[in-house]
């Protein structure tokens, strides 16, 4: 059984930071990637940013220069770092990981339950 479970959302005026944080636990053999999608109430969820074990990063157009994420693969981390935060942020949070379980399994998708966060103008 896998488990996600994310912390750091909260209500925050425009302009200002928060840092998300993701936890993943359970029996793991390898996580491929980790990310963070949002979902704003009305609209679908999209992807705000994921970093591969390699490292390597890719971030939603509406975030880049403002949002940065970051992972301890060891630990199972995943972090997401925001600053001068906007209105249009706000939105639930959810961490994702992609992950094998064995050493001979496929790849799977776990999500976590969300975080709100909530920006003010």
């Amino acid at each position: 059984q896998v488990q996600l479970v994310e912390s750091g959302g909260g209500l925050v005026q425009a302009g200002g930071s928060l840092r998300l944080s993701c936890s993943a636990s359970g029996s793991i053999f390898t996580i491929n990637a980790m990310g963070w999608y949002r979902q704003a109430p009305g609209k679908q969820r999209e992807l705000v940013a994921t970093v591969t074990s390699g490292g390597a990063t890719n971030y939603a157009d509406s975030v880049k220069g403002r949002f940065t994420i970051f992972a301890d693969n060891a630990k199972k981390l995943v972090y997401l770092q925001m600053i001068n935060l906007k209105p249009e942020d706000t939105a639930v949070y959810y961490c994702k990981t992609t992950l094998r379980l064995h050493w001979n399994s496929g790849t799977n998708d776990y999500w976590g339950q969300g975080t709100q966060v909530t920006v003010s103008s």
